[in-house]
C-alpha cells in the first residue's frame, strides 16, 4: 500500500515537472511577444463539441396559405432579418450583475463532571499506605471535559460584466428554438480577454434588431476571464498548486 502510494506519488511529481517544463519552454519562446489569437473555427468541430438534446414537443405541420404572399410565421412582410437558421448571427446583450452577501455563525458549547469517590471500603481507608500515598477514599476519580466550538462565515460578492457579443446558430432543435454559441478575444498590450456565450433561445426573443438579452438565455453558459502576463502573475506558481494538493494538512 505504502509503496503504490509512493510510485504514484513519483508519477505525479514527475507529470508535473514534465508538464512544468513544456510550459516554461513555451513561456521562454514567447518572450516579447503578444499572446497569439486563436484562430476562427467551426464551433461545431471543437473537441468536446456536443449537439443539445432536450424533450421535444410532438412537430406540428406547417400550414400555408395559398394565392398569399404573406409567410406564415413571418413578421415581415418582405423578410425576417432575424436569424433563424443555422450559421445565422445574433448579438446577444451580455447583461450580468451578481450581488451577494451571507453572513453565517454558529456557536456550540458543552461542559461535563463525572466524580466517583468511596468513603467506606471495609476499612481499607484507613490504611496507613493509602493516606501516605495522599489517596482521598471519596475522591478516587474526578473527570472534567469542557468542549466549546465556534464558527462564523461570510460572503461578499459583487460582479457585473456589461458587454454584446455575436453568436452563430450552431443547432435549430426540432420545436424551433436556436442553440447559439459566440467567442470573442480582444487584445490589450500583452493581455487577452476572452468571452464565451453559450445557450438556447427562442426566435421570438429576438429583437427587431437581432439582438437578444443574454436574460433570455436558456442553459447559459457565460465566461468572462482573461489570459496573458497579467494573469499569468496573479495565479500561484506550480510547484504552489501542486502542493497545496498534496498536502493533507
Amino acid at each position: 500500500m505504502i509503496a503504490s502510494r509512493f510510485f504514484a506519488l513519483a508519477a505525479t511529481l514527475a507529470a508535473a515537472t514534465s508538464l512544468g517544463a513544456c510550459n516554461t519552454a513555451d513561456r521562454l519562446s514567447q518572450i516579447g511577444a503578444q499572446p497569439a489569437l486563436s484562430a476562427i473555427a467551426d464551433p461545431t468541430a471543437q473537441p468536446g463539441y456536443r449537439p443539445v438534446r432536450l424533450p421535444m414537443p410532438e412537430v406540428q405541420p406547417v400550414s400555408y396559405a395559398p394565392n398569399s404572399l404573406w409567410r406564415t410565421g413571418s413578421r415581415a412582410f418582405f423578410k425576417d432579418q432575424r436569424a433563424a437558421r443555422i450559421g445565422d448571427l445574433v448579438t446577444v446583450k451580455v447583461n450580468v450583475t451578481d450581488k451577494a452577501n451571507l453572513n453565517n455563525e454558529t456557536k456550540r458549547s458543552r461542559s461535563n463532571t463525572e466524580g466517583f469517590g468511596l468513603p467506606n471500603a471495609f476499612g481499607l481507608e484507613s490504611n496507613a499506605g493509602v493516606k501516605a500515598a495522599g489517596i482521598a477514599a471519596d475522591k478516587l476519580l474526578n473527570a472534567t471535559s469542557n468542549t466549546s466550538s465556534d464558527g462564523a462565515g461570510s460572503v461578499q460578492r459583487a460582479e457585473q460584466v456589461t458587454t454584446n457579443v455575436a453568436a452563430i446558430v450552431t443547432q435549430v432543435l426540432p420545436n424551433g428554438n436556436l442553440v447559439v454559441e459566440g467567442k470573442q478575444e480582444i487584445r490589450v498590450n500583452f493581455e487577452v480577454r476572452e468571452l464565451i456565450v453559450a445557450g438556447v433561445i427562442r426566435p421570438e426573443d429576438i429583437e427587431s434588431d437581432n439582438t437578444i438579452d443574454s436574460t433570455k438565455i436558456a442553459e447559459a453558459r457565460i465566461a468572462y476571464g482573461g489570459r496573458g502576463q497579467i494573469t499569468d502573475v496573479q495565479q500561484p506558481r506550480y510547484g504552489q498548486q501542486l502542493v497545496d494538493i498534496l498536502l493533507p494538512f
